[in-house]
């Protein structure tokens, strides 16, 4: 039994690091993907998880496989494509850690996974199904993607959804708010940031936006907000948590960082969803405030995963910030 599968992209991430002598720029290869990001956090945490998705069989790919394999992840539904690329992704920093993407992607080996592709028993052996809207830009793996929601939902499983914008990605907006939205109907879990908040719902207020998302059958919406934290609302009701006091170094991974100790937690409450009180809820995103915030200071995403001794020692040894 996995505590959370996830679908949907594993890429490489060319991360700044630093000039040459002449003065170009340089790019560090690293293994990405936001799905993938966020079963390494969670395996990292200690849970159990296992990958659905599709790379090159180049190079990149195997390299891609090897990664999670490291980190202990089921690949068994890690398929490889033998006419297109892994995709990349480099990832340009400003001076606050904040970054921005250029994607090599027409297409990338990941918009071609099909439904003959899926691993239908790792699905349904697993408590927390996990997707995001990037498999969703292209056919078939918009297709297969939603076949697979819909096989996880009919098996029992909590479904968890990340809409993750990413405009470059996208025909238009318009094709991405009709994407995005595609997945909003079979969500129990979301993560989302004010950002896509504002661009889904039309609403910049915290409680006005995630109550249009939870009116939609959405059980526990949770909106990140970088250094102020998170937003939630919940059966229980809604709030806001502050987060560590940590400088940030590269913010690339760190919503799936905080996102995959949420599902960590939440694979092994006893309980359904719905009856997850406020004190509970809270010490789960305060737990999850860390994960992000560490990942956040380091570079990279998955090589900045950090382990469970690593966020207890955040959480009892680093101040907060306060919320404004």
């Amino acid at each position: 039994m996995f505590d959370v599968a996830a679908l949907g992209e594993l890429l490489i991430d060319f991360t700044p690091a630093g000039r040459s002598g002449a003065g170009s720029s340089l790019f560090e290869r690293n293994p990405g993907g936001a799905p993938a990001n966020v079963l390494v956090a969670v395996s990292r945490l200690g849970g159990k998880s296992a990958f659905i998705g599709k790379v090159g069989n180049d190079r990149f790919g195997h390299f891609l496989k090897k990664v999670l394999e490291s980190d202990g992840i089921h690949v068994r539904g890690l398929k490889f494509s033998d006419t297109v690329n892994t995709t990349l992704a480099f990832v340009h920093l400003d001076e606050k850690g904040d970054r921005s993407f250029s994607f090599y992607r027409n297409p990338g080996a990941d918009t071609t996974l099909t439904g003959a592709d899926l691993e239908l028993e790792v699905i349904e052996n697993s408590k927390i199904f996990h997707f995001g809207s990037l498999s969703m830009t292209h056919e078939p793996s918009r297709s297969t993607t939603l076949k697979a929601v819909r096989y996880a939902k009919e098996k029992g499983c909590i479904i968890s959804y990340d809409p993750n914008w990413r405009p470059p990605l996208w025909k238009s907006d318009a094709a991405a708010k009709e994407g995005m939205k595609a997945g909003l109907q079979y969500a129990d879990i979301l993560k989302i940031s004010e950002v896509e908040l504002a661009f889904l719902t039309g609403q910049t207020d915290l409680e006005k936006g995630s109550k249009i998302l939870f009116d939609m059958g959405i059980r526990l919406v949770v909106i990140t907000l970088g250094p102020k934290g998170c937003y939630y609302r919940c059966n229980a009701g809604t709030g806001q948590l502050a987060t560590y006091d940590i400088k940030a170094a590269d913010t690339t991974g760190a919503g799936d960082s905080f996102l995959g100790g949420l599902l960590y937690h939440l694979s092994r409450f006893k309980g359904a969803l719905d009856t997850i009180n406020k004190q509970e809820l809270e010490k789960i995103l305060d737990f999850s405030n860390a994960t992000g915030a560490l990942c956040a200071a380091e570079k990279g995403a998955i090589p900045a995963m950090p382990s469970m001794e690593q966020v207890l020692d955040c959480i009892s040894s680093i101040p907060k910030l306060k919320v404004k």
